[in-house]
């Protein structure tokens, strides 16, 4: 089955002082923007529309699945705190939520649904061996899914940002206030199907806080 993404490898598991990192199963960023991600077309519309839906707080994560035309299908919020971060944890976690709400695709030949991952928590933009551990988790449970691996998107105090991109905002934040879907952006009508916030019909939605 092709994902469109580099298999994982060895290199993927980062060591400290010689023997296995506390954080085991992690991508280090270079790993991550060789993978071939996809590029979101409008990353503050999805961005906006999961901070409205989910009002996510530090420690929690947001997974949403998108169709080819960036319309949300499904999303599930939760809450994780671990001691230790963990990519193999990490993946059972997100894994549970896709399958809570979504079927698989595994039946496909090629991916055509694409799972993106928030995660809001403390600190700056900067990359941190927990995001490399989700980057890992979301990479795997896309695999075991039948999904497209797409964007890891981290929301902090200064904003948003997509790491391996580049690219970023200073709103939403993790400490702005939820605004109403299709009430953040001056785009033409249709802009609030194109929104991580999608349409009430086509969501199905597990928080689970």
């Amino acid at each position: 089955m092709t994902i469109g993404f580099a298999p994982p490898s060895t290199t993927s598991l980062i060591t400290a002082t010689g023997g296995a990192s506390r954080h085991g199963r992690l991508l280090e960023p270079a790993e991550w923007s060789a993978a071939g991600v996809p590029l979101l077309s409008n990353p503050r519309e999805v961005v906006s529309g999961l901070h409205s839906r989910h009002h996510p707080v530090p420690s929690t994560a947001v997974i949403a699945v998108l169709d080819p035309e960036e319309r949300l299908v499904a999303s599930a919020s939760f809450v994780q705190r671990s001691a230790s971060a963990d990519g193999w944890e990490y993946r059972n976690a997100l894994l549970s939520r896709l399958r809570r709400v979504l079927p698989h695709d595994l039946r496909r030949r090629t991916p055509v649904r694409t799972a993106v991952l928030l995660y809001c928590r403390e600190g700056d933009e900067r990359w941190t061996e927990e995001d490399g551990a989700w980057m890992w988790g979301l990479r795997d449970a896309c695999t075991l899914h039948g999904l497209r691996c797409g964007a890891y998107i981290t929301l902090t105090h200064g904003g948003w940002h997509v790491l391996g991109e580049g690219r970023g905002g200073r709103r939403p934040s993790s400490d702005s206030r939820p605004e109403f879907l299709g009430a953040t952006s001056a785009e033409p009508a249709r802009a609030p199907l194109r929104t991580g916030g999608g349409s009430a019909e086509a969501l199905r939605h597990t928080a689970a806080r």
